[in-house]
Order: C-alpha cells, then sequence, then structure tokens
C-alpha cells in the first residue's frame, strides 16, 4: 500500500443535495480503505488563501478549475489522485495508484471516446456542454513532480481558458496515461458492468429529483443516514 498517496475531492456547496454527493463519496472511499488521506478541495477555501482567483463565474460546479490546483497542493511531489464528488467507489482507490503510477506520464486517466451528451442539461438545470476530452478530467492520477504539472499553478488556473485546463493543453499527449474505465464507470454511458469500480453519476445523482430514479442511485442512496435521506428528501420536494 502507498500512504503517501492523497486524494483531492471536488466539493460544491450550491446546495445540500452537492454536499452529500462529497459525503457518500468520502464514505465509499473510507468502506475500502480507512486510512488513505482525503482533502477537501473548496474553492471557498482556496480562494481566502489567495490561491485561487478567477473573476469569471462558468463551470457547472464550484472545483471545475480548481481541481487543477492539485499538484500545486500537493507541493509538486509525489503522487495525488483527483476525483469529482458523484463518484461511488467499489473498491480501494489505492488500486489505481498500484495500477497506473508510471513516472514518464504527468497524468493518467480514463479516455472517454464517446462523442455526445445524453441531454443538454445536466446537474439541475445546469448547461450540459460536449467538448473533446469530456470528462478526462473527473478522475486524474496527478504524478505532481513531473516538469509539465508544474505548468498547473495558481497564475494558470486562474486565468488560463477551461479549454487549455480540461483538454490537458498543459502536457504533451505522450505524457499522458490510460486508466481503465471501470474506475470512472459513467452511469448513463456505458453498459458493461461485469466490473465496475466506480460509479459517476456524470449528469446528475439521486441527490437531484430529475435524477432520483438513476442506475444504481439505490446503491448511492444506502449510505445516507435516516436524517439525510429526510433532509435531501425535503430538498428536493419543497
Amino acid at each position: 500500500m502507498n500512504s503517501n498517496l492523497t486524494i483531492y475531492i471536488g466539493y460544491d456547496s450550491t446546495n445540500y443535495g452537492q454536499k452529500l454527493a462529497y459525503e457518500v463519496c468520502v464514505r465509499s472511499i473510507r468502506k475500502f480503505n480507512k486510512n488513505i488521506k482525503i482533502v477537501k478541495l473548496n474553492k471557498k477555501d482556496l480562494i481566502e488563501k489567495g490561491i485561487f482567483y478567477r473573476d469569471e463565474n462558468t463551470g457547472s460546479t464550484e472545483f471545475t478549475y480548481t481541481r487543477f490546483l492539485v499538484p500545486f497542493l500537493n507541493n509538486y511531489k509525489g503522487w495525488a489522485l483527483f476525483c469529482d464528488n458523484d463518484f461511488l467507489w467499489q473498491c480501494d482507490v489505492n488500486e489505481i495508484y498500484e495500477k497506473y503510477a508510471n513516472n514518464s506520464y504527468a497524468l493518467s486517466c480514463v479516455k472517454h471516446e464517446y462523442t455526445s451528451c445524453k441531454s443538454n442539461l445536466k446537474m439541475n438545470g445546469k448547461p450540459q456542454e460536449f467538448y473533446p476530452r469530456k470528462n478526462w478530467s473527473s478522475l486524474m492520477l496527478f504524478n505532481c513532480s513531473h516538469n509539465s504539472t508544474k505548468n498547473l499553478n495558481p497564475e494558470t488556473v486562474s486565468k488560463e481558458s477551461p479549454q487549455w485546463l480540461h483538454r490537458m493543453k498543459w502536457c504533451n499527449d505522450n505524457e499522458i496515461g490510460e486508466i481503465d474505465k471501470s474506475y470512472n464507470y459513467l452511469i448513463g454511458y456505458y453498459n458493461d458492468r461485469n466490473k465496475v469500480n466506480a460509479y459517476h453519476f456524470t449528469d446528475g445523482g439521486p441527490w437531484y429529483i430529475e435524477y432520483e430514479n438513476v442506475e444504481n442511485g439505490d446503491k448511492w442512496l444506502d449510505y445516507l443516514t435516516e436524517e439525510e435521506l429526510l433532509n435531501l428528501n425535503s430538498e428536493k420536494y419543497n
């Protein structure tokens, strides 16, 4: 086991459901690995510390851009994993390090190949946009000491275009390793269910009324306490 691997999880404070998504993601990780270091990637904290100062308020979540600060936050040392908050883990996340950590790569990710989104809307009515390398950045294993990851710093993450960041123009294409898609199984896009290491409710999860019957939503709901479920239903239906 690699005790130096840290996982950074995107956090969105905009509504109760998004906050619960973070908590469930953490709980699913802890189910399989109680000791791994987890860091909440909180945009508000990063702004207060002067680490993130992007003016525009774009993106579907508060961690749309802040995810690219992970190598900087990890002091450009070792390995760090980022995932969106809408992941539900079915394995020890350390497997990704054990299988895919390769010093020749700046990062590794699942190289999704789908070419269109299921809907023009996602996550409580927010616009859904397809772009090249869509969802590649939703799970990233960063080689934080690699020269190319040092292109990601508070200035570039705050000022560079979404395309430069999410399409990974900050590194060379041959510096992007590939992780098996079972670790970023996009609900509604993939059908090979024999082995799923992490469910990704990319368009929306059961914390939204529009997606309360989403595939495998019951697995996500199982992680809630009775009080959380009551509060969630109160928010969804009132």
